[in-house]
């Protein structure tokens, strides 16, 4: 101004409007290779356009959506300055709920809010992303980053992210297809996946570990083990919900709040899955945290998916066949239990290992037997 006082810019409170077009420049292409003929308008529009005509093939079509982030596994993204794996834990973490009712995700959208704009960063995390959604067969279609400086940190982020997909209505897996009889089959997680991080992220503090330190019985520092991507399971389930003879009725998308508490959302009042806890061996990251925290079983296996990232609840006579393909598909997987009528003898389960009304669903119940064993 004339009078002296000094000229205030964007720039100058800490917004790079150059950096952020950087950043598209050199994610483009990742985003690109995610798109098939259904979407429209190439990268950098206002919206992102996908061709509904595809509903039109559908009798009575219904729309799933999902939206989610990745908790405070950001924090360790950001220490140990690796970002491209990030987003592999937002789209499991949003497509593989959708997934749950049987519905195929279509497309995607992205927000990072940020401290300042690195546009290499910022590219990492969207390639991710990118790679994500190809291996979920969803398309990314759109996004945002913002720059809060000043609200953020100047190396701080956060990621989230929303999808849509669609199903046949008489095709829509739920509670209500489940019967006595049915089995549980467990998909194999990668490891911790993006839940209960505040957990042990406080148990690496109380112990004085760095995410630079070597652990033997992982073979590979802590903070290699712990970044370890969501495995995205989209893609397998929608395959193995297509062999008729599996007789899928839902799948169980085990997030915050561990096995027991998400698998009882998907079950009808009156049935009662008992999960057998040796049925599998816990992979080595989760006693690591267990036995360096002093954390108790139980508060575990409420925070954390112990080794199993999803359920799927199949016919009594289509369990060899979901085994069978999900070998082909070459995802670990074990019959984890059955489903049962609920008797007597649940109401006088041991505190902890009858679990039932979880997140807000009065439907059934969840009994864990037997100890749970270490690989």
């Amino acid at each position: 101004m004339s009078d002296g006082t000094p000229s205030v810019t964007y720039a100058a409170a800490g917004v790079d409007t150059e950096a952020g077009d950087r950043a598209v420049e050199l994610m483009k292409d990742a985003v690109r290779a995610t798109h098939g003929p259904q979407v429209l308008g190439g990268v950098g529009g206002f919206a992102g356009l996908y061709d509904a005509s595809v509903l039109t093939t559908y009798r009575r079509p219904l729309l799933a959506t999902s939206t989610d982030g990745v908790g405070t596994k950001v924090a360790i993204a950001q220490a140990m300055d690796i970002h491209d794996t990030i987003g592999f834990d937002l789209v499991g973490m949003v497509v593989d709920d959708i997934v749950v009712v049987g519905a195929t995700p279509l497309f995607m959208t992205d927000y990072i809010a940020c401290g300042r704009v690195v546009p290499e960063r910022i590219a990492a995390i969207v390639r991710g992303i990118a790679q994500a959604c190809a291996v979920a067969g969803t398309a990314l279609v759109g996004g945002e980053t913002a720059e809060h400086p000043g609200l953020l940190g100047a190396d701080e982020y956060d990621v989230a992210g929303a999808a849509t997909g669609v199903v046949e209505a008489d095709a829509l897996l739920g509670p209500e297809r489940v019967r006595a009889g049915d089995v549980l089959i467990g998909l194999a997680s990668s490891g911790l996946h993006s839940n209960g991080f505040s957990l042990v992220r406080k148990v690496l503090e109380v112990a004085g570990w760095g995410l630079e330190r070597h652990v033997d019985e992982l073979g590979r520092t802590i903070g290699e083990e712990i970044l370890t991507p969501t495995r995205v399971y989209a893609a397998d389930c929608l395959a193995l919900a297509a062999v008729p003879s599996t007789g899928v009725r839902v799948f169980s998308h085990i997030t915050g709040g561990g096995l027991a508490a998400n698998l009882a959302r998907v079950l009808p009042a009156g049935l009662v899955a008992e999960v057998d806890r040796s049925s599998w061996a816990v992979p080595p990251v989760f006693d690591v945290v267990r036995s360096l925290g002093g954390v108790p079983w139980h508060d575990l296996a409420n925070t954390l998916n112990l080794g199993v990232g999803m359920v799927a609840v199949v016919a009594a006579d289509g369990a060899g066949a979901a085994l069978a393909e999900l070998e082909r598909l070459g995802l670990p997987a074990w019959v984890l239990g059955r489903v049962r009528e609920a008797g007597a003898e649940d109401a006088a389960a041991a505190a902890g290992d009858l679990v039932q009304n979880t997140k807000g669903v009065h439907g059934g119940a969840v009994r864990m037997i037997g100890s749970y064993r270490t690989a």
